[in-house]
């Protein structure tokens, strides 16, 4: 895609200390996330997949230093949002919000719904016209102004509370949304609802969207890039019907062939993951994924002792970023007596 990126990350790292003893030193760190490269280009939709647990929620909080990173940069419209004082990222808040998975949790329940959409308003010193505002915004979440504004979440269904969440965000017109599960907690048919209306939202506003999800037919739906995350780190990212259609690296092979075909004709093989995610607070050596991976023994040794950059690589003709040793060029490495050579041009 040409042009620089709206939201451009570059080794970012969040690591929690573990903390022991009396004195609570440190004494191990969990490394949700651990060192992830990612963009985001103006008016795209990346979904952001992987098992729970891999640090998908962290990275969208750390975006909005909703909790600090560790290290690493985050470019915002080219300005690093990794670095900035608490004045300049309040200004930046206004640009990019955050829509939480469960509405039960991140609406105030004492509030109404009046005064949840104004909050955004008065923290930002923005109270002029307020009301009308809000009346144009609960509009625009097909919610009538006259019957909802008064109401209190409790009185709202589940789809009903998510619309308030996701007006309560746009109510500053942000450029970028984080989406963290935004439909996880609905119900089928309120679930498509809520993807259309972020459909025509994206259209009509020209908003950036990162669309974290478990649910790889929303993404699939939703989404013109995906990026596949693994114990804290990027292993795959492409367009999103290239990654589906053919996914390469072994940990999304496996992800992606729990999908159900679409033609029930269409047989698919299924790829059984062995054991349990290793934990963040000691990651394996090598490849965070080769305990697990069904092609380890294809590339030898490479995958326990080098950890595997994201970078573009070959496979079947085409370009992807990866991070996995079997799509790297041949070498001229021995290992065992014999040449070590990639395995991506078969």
């Amino acid at each position: 895609m040409s042009g620089d990126p709206l939201l451009q990350i570059r080794g970012l790292k969040k690591h929690f200390p573990i903390r022991q003893g009396l004195l609570k030193r440190q004494v191990n760190s969990v490394k949700a996330v651990d060192g992830v490269d990612l963009d985001v280009h103006r008016g795209e939709a990346v979904g952001l997949v992987g098992e729970s647990g891999c640090g998908k929620t962290t990275l969208g909080k750390t975006l909005l230093r909703l909790i600090e990173p560790t290290d690493g940069e985050i470019r915002f419209d080219g300005e690093n949002v990794a670095s900035a004082e608490d004045a300049r990222l309040q200004q930046l808040r206004k640009q990019v919000q955050m829509v939480y998975q469960d509405p039960d949790t991140s609406l105030n329940p004492r509030r109404t719904v009046r005064k949840t959409l104004i909050e955004p308003l008065r923290i930002h010193d923005e109270m002029e016209n307020a009301d009308e505002r809000v009346n144009r915004m609960l509009n625009r979440m097909d919610l009538d102004p006259d019957t909802y504004r008064s109401r209190f979440p409790h009185e709202l269904s589940g789809g009903q509370r998510q619309r308030v969440g996701l007006g309560r965000a746009l109510m500053l017109e942000p450029e970028f949304l984080v989406l963290d599960e935004p439909t996880s907690a609905l119900d089928v048919s309120v679930q498509a609802r809520i993807l259309k209306l972020f459909q025509e939202l994206q259209e009509e506003m020209g908003l950036t969207l990162l669309f974290i999800s478990h649910d790889l037919s929303v993404v699939n739906y939703l989404c013109d890039r995906t990026a596949v995350m693994y114990l804290g780190e990027i292993v795959e990212q492409g367009a999103t019907d290239e990654v589906f259609e053919a996914p390469q690296h072994p940990y999304t092979e496996a992800l992606f062939s729990a999908l159900h075909p679409v033609d029930p004709d269409e047989e698919r093989n299924r790829v059984e993951l062995t054991g349990e995610p290793p934990s963040p607070i000691d990651p394996p050596t090598g490849c965070s994924f080769n305990p697990r991976c069904h092609r380890q023994e294809e590339v030898g040794s490479r995958c326990l002792n080098e950890v595997p950059a994201l970078v573009d690589r070959e496979y079947q003709g085409g370009t992807r970023e990866m991070a996995c040793h079997l799509y790297e060029p041949a070498t001229d490495v021995e290992e065992d007596g014999q040449t070590a050579t990639g395995v991506g041009d078969d």
